[in-house]
């Protein structure tokens, strides 16, 4: 479960040099804002960060910006980087839904999802961020052939996510019900949740996409 309500949360995350301000006003300008022309990738909902914090010293010739909606988790992740700052990672307090108002066409390389809230209900379908709504903005925000790569533990999401794919135009460059005993497995970095959950022996899915623009 996400943590909630830590007190002062959000005063730290506007005192943070690790935390980005008014990002609406970057769009169109990133490679000015970081200073150089090194591919950008994103995690949507990073959580406390152990994943882009891993993904982000292993690649210092990629910048990273992870995206959180809860100020109460995001803080916990800018905790981290006072211990181990990372030059190349930046992070973002908003809501996913606002992501095609930070980002122009093209600015994107690639982006992360991982063990993204499921919202169950029939009902809040267009908030998973899988669905074709979220597909259609990370259209507008990608490089041409810009990548998407999902993790779950919940088959029923990922069930969900292969026919939104579908639907949306999108192809299917990588697929796997059970990452860990597939060949996908080389280089995986895991998340706070998906080392819980291998460690209960539960199967993790994964799937690669990119829009081809030809």
């Amino acid at each position: 479960m996400r943590l909630r309500n830590v007190k002062g949360s959000r005063e730290q995350i506007a005192a943070s040099e690790y935390a980005i301000k008014e990002a609406e006003k970057i769009k169109g300008h990133w490679a000015e804002y970081l200073k150089d022309n090194k591919p950008l990738q994103l995690e949507i909902g990073m959580g406390k960060g152990r994943f882009l914090m891993e993904l982000a010293e292993k690649n210092p010739d990629i910048h990273y910006i992870g995206i959180e909606k809860y100020s109460s988790v995001l803080v916990r992740a800018l905790e981290k980087m006072e211990e181990n700052p990372l030059e190349n990672l930046h992070f973002i307090r908003m809501d996913a839904e606002e992501i095609v108002n930070i980002f122009e066409k093209g600015e994107v390389d690639q982006i992360y999802l991982n063990f993204s809230d499921p919202w169950p209900k029939e009902r809040h379908a267009k908030r998973r961020l899988t669905s074709r709504q979220f597909l259609n903005r990370y259209q507008n925000i990608l490089k041409e052939r810009g990548r998407v790569i999902f993790k779950t533990d919940n088959r029923e999401l990922f069930d969900f996510s292969l026919e939104e794919i579908k639907e949306a135009g999108w192809t299917l460059e990588k697929c796997t019900f059970d990452l860990h005993h597939s060949e996908y497995v080389e280089g995986n970095i895991m998340t706070e949740y998906e080392a819980k959950f291998v460690a209960q022996g539960k199967p993790i899915c994964m799937l690669q996409i990119f829009l081809d623009c030809d």
